[in-house]
């Protein structure tokens, strides 16, 4: 696809991957786990996106996080807080309408075939 394509369609993705992050961190999750979980739920991700998106998500207050020093390797779990399920719930509720929108659109385009 030609590099244009490549720009939009990251645009589209990266704000739905914010709403997948913060629906899927309702429940602990750290970095390398939570990247698993998306491409497995069909949002593939780069790390060099997804740690930088947790740190800002953090800083403004919509994901909490704490090292878990149990183990070997220490790591660092992330969630969900407060506000950041408030914000998953509204952007899921945004999506909703969005996506209805846009499928209203299709459905009343013409095909090639009526052009």
């Amino acid at each position: 696809m030609s590099d244009t394509f490549d720009i939009h369609l990251q645009e589209l993705r990266r704000g739905t991957v914010v709403l997948a992050c913060l629906q899927l961190l309702r429940a602990p999750g750290y970095g390398y786990g939570l990247l698993e979980d998306l491409a497995r739920h069909g949002f593939v991700t780069d790390a060099n996106t997804l740690y930088p998106l947790l740190r800002r998500l953090e800083k403004q207050g919509f994901l909490t996080s704490e090292w878990n020093t149990d183990e070997a390797r220490p790591r660092k779990f992330y969630r969900s807080s407060a506000a950041g399920e408030q914000l998953a719930d509204t952007l899921t509720s945004e999506w909703r309408a969005l996506t209805g929108a846009i499928a209203s659109l299709t459905a009343d385009a013409p095909t090639n075939e009526e052009s």
